[in-house]
C-alpha cells in the first residue's frame, strides 16, 4: 500500500520545509502538483514496489477550478491501493505579510490589481476544500524553521499510522491556537504569578510545580481534565483520528498551563505511542519528556 502525504496551505506556512523533512525521511516528493495529475500519480507509482512512500505539495499555484475536484479525487481512491493524509499549514495573516516583506518574494496570486492582503485572503477560499480533509492543521505562526522540522518528524512521520496527542499551553492574551482540536481554560486557578518568589519561573520549576500540587482546585481540574479524556480520546482513536491537540491556556502561557500540559503528557505517555507535549510562550522545541531542565 501507497502511504501518500499531501502537504498544502498558504503561501509563506512553511510548506517547502515540510516537504524538504518529508524528502530527508524518504519519501518520493513533487513540489506544486496539479491536482489532475493525481489520481495518474497514483496509478503510475502503485506499480513500483521501490516507491511506498510520497509527499505532494497541493496549494493555490494550480488552477481555482481543479482545486474544487480535490475533495472527489482524494475520496475516490481505493483504500486497499492508498492511504491518504492531508497536512495544512497556515499562519497569522500579519506574520505571512511579515515573511514575505522580509524575503521579497511575490505571493503567487499578487499582482498589480491585488495586493498582498487580498491575495492572502484569496488563497483562504482557494484552499479551503482541502483544509477541510486535513488530518492535521499545524499554526506556524510562532514556529522557527527548526521547530517546524521537529514538528513534521515527530507529528507526521514517526508515527503516521498510529493516534498522535499534543498537549499545547498557551497565553489567551496572545490568542487560542487555531491547530486546537480541544481547548481548556484554567485561568480560574490559583495563580503563582502573585506569589513574588514564583513570578519569573515557570511551570517547568519545581517549586511552582509544589505550589500548584498544594491547591485542591489544581488537582480537581486535573481530576476533571483527566477523567473527560480518558472517556473520550478512545473515541477520537476509534474514529480514525490521526492527530488530536488538546489546547491548556491561562492568562499568560508561563505557569498554570505549562504544569498542567505536563502532568497530562506524564499520565498519558504510556497509554499512547506518540504523546508530545509544547509550551508555545515558552518558545521551546516539542519536548521528549516531562522532566525538568529539557
Amino acid at each position: 500500500m501507497l502511504s501518500l502525504i499531501v502537504i498544502s496551505g498558504r503561501s509563506g506556512s512553511g510548506k517547502s520545509t515540510a516537504l524538504n523533512v518529508l524528502e530527508d525521511m524518504g519519501y518520493y516528493c513533487i513540489d506544486n502538483l496539479p491536482v489532475s495529475l493525481l489520481t495518474p500519480l497514483i496509478t503510475r507509482l502503485s506499480s513500483d514496489l521501490t516507491i511506498s512512500k510520497i509527499a505532494v505539495s497541493i496549494d493555490a499555484r494550480n488552477i481555482a477550478d481543479d482545486l474544487v475536484l480535490f475533495p472527489g479525487i482524494l475520496l475516490g481512491f481505493d483504500g486497499a491501493i492508498v492511504e491518504p493524509t492531508v497536512i495544512f499549514l497556515d499562519s497569522a495573516s500579519p506574520t505571512l505579510v511579515k515573511r514575505f516583506s522580509e524575503t521579497r518574494r511575490k505571493h503567487p496570486l499578487s499582482n498589480q490589481v491585488t495586493d498582498l492582503h487580498e491575495a492572502l485572503e484569496l488563497e483562504s477560499k482557494l484552499l479551503d476544500p482541502i483544509a477541510d480533509l486535513a488530518a492535521l492543521t499545524i499554526d506556524t505562526t510562532s514556529l522557527t524553521i527548526h521547530e517546524l522540522r521537529d514538528e513534521i518528524r515527530t507529528r507526521v512521520v514517526r508515527e503516521i499510522h498510529e493516534f498522535a496527542l499534543l498537549f499545547l499551553s498557551f497565553a489567551y492574551k496572545r490568542g487560542v491556537p487555531v491547530d486546537a482540536d480541544l481547548v481548556f481554560d484554567v485561568r480560574c486557578l490559583p495563580n503563582p504569578h502573585w506569589e513574588p518568589d514564583l513570578r519569573s519561573l515557570c511551570g517547568l520549576d519545581e517549586p511552582v510545580q509544589d505550589y500548584l500540587n498544594q491547591q485542591p482546585e489544581f488537582i480537581e481540574m486535573f481530576t476533571d481534565l483527566s477523567g473527560y479524556l480518558n472517556k473520550w480520546l478512545p473515541r477520537f482513536e476509534a474514529n480514525n483520528r490521526s492527530y488530536l491537540t488538546v489546547a491548556i491556556g491561562c492568562t499568560g502561557g508561563q505557569h498554570r498551563s505549562v504544569f498542567m500540559c505536563q502532568k497530562l503528557f506524564d499520565s498519558y505517555r504510556s497509554s499512547f505511542a506518540n504523546v508530545q507535549v509544547r509550551h508555545r510562550e515558552l518558545n521551546a522545541p516539542v519536548y521528549p519528556s516531562g522532566k525538568n531542565g529539557v
